[in-house]
């Protein structure tokens, strides 16, 4: 049976915790390591539901995308969100490991399950951070085309990337360009309009766009999506929960059933 620090070193192999961004706290978070870990929930975000939820089942370990620690703690009490959350953590005798922008980056992460959801072939690096230690490529977005004989227009296609993601709605922008080669960012990533439009992409995916983000894309030439921060990440936890099933043959590995997308739309 596999403990805590051996998951966290399996999940350090598939996306080094190196690679995180700068302002990151991807890692082991809280709990014990030496602790035997025989249940894992796997979920996006650890809330009160998903940690009442691992607390049921009696699992000893969330694995998420979205750090559980993101800003400096300074005290632990149940006077503030995430206080209650550690608490709801330790006291249930949980342990957290966080893969979150070395993730994004990693090769099979986030950003190549978001441009294989929305259907792209021939996927590659929209933007390259780097290499790995094991000599692997990293950096956040990814980049594909649409093998199709006739290229959707926009309304059409953020329609599928919709239904694709599960999403509840998404926002767009069109350019009045058909959709042919597409970058997809996972998150926050609208900054990217500029390494999509260079690398002659007709249609950026990602979420959180401010308002001058959509003007700017018109004015740019470029057909943009907000798919919603849930829908564009959540694409990588059921193969992350794939992957560690396959490398713990003696643990049972659940998607969290209660994480859901915070946005309601009317």
């Amino acid at each position: 049976m596999a403990t805590v620090t051996e998951i966290y070193h399996m999940l350090d192999e598939a996306a080094p915790f190196e690679t995180q961004m700068s302002f990151d706290n991807a890692g082991f978070l809280v709990g014990h390591g030496e602790r035997a870990v025989d249940r894992l929930l796997v979920a996006l975000d650890i809330t009160l539901d998903v940690i009442r939820e691992a607390e049921e089942w009696g699992a000893q370990l969330i694995v998420s995308h979205h750090p559980v620690i993101f800003f400096p703690v300074k005290r632990v009490t149940d006077e503030d969100p995430v206080g209650r959350k550690l608490l709801a953590l330790t006291e249930g005798g949980i342990a957290a490991i966080c893969a979150h922008t070395n993730l994004d980056a990693a090769l099979g992460g986030v950003n190549d399950c978001l441009a294989r959801a929305v259907g792209l072939h021939g996927i590659g690096q929209l933007h390259q951070d780097g290499v790995d230690r094991l000599g692997r490529p990293y950096g956040i977005g990814r980049v594909g085309t649409l093998e199709r004989e006739t290229a959707p227009a926009l309304p059409d296609f953020a329609r599928e990337v919709k239904e694709a993601l599960g999403a509840n709605g998404v926002r767009f922008v069109d350019a009045g360009r058909p959709v042919r080669k597409v970058a997809v960012g996972g998150g926050a990533c609208a900054d990217m309009v500029g390494d999509a439009l260079a690398l002659g992409c007709d249609t950026f995916v990602t979420s959180d766009v401010k308002y001058d983000g959509f003007l700017d894309a018109r004015a740019l030439g470029i057909n943009l999506i907000d798919a919603g921060h849930f829908p564009t990440e959540n694409v990588v936890v059921a193969p992350l929960a794939e992957l560690l099933r396959s490398q713990l043959p003696g643990a049972e590995v659940r998607v969290s059933a209660r994480h859901h997308e915070v946005f309601s739309y009317l």
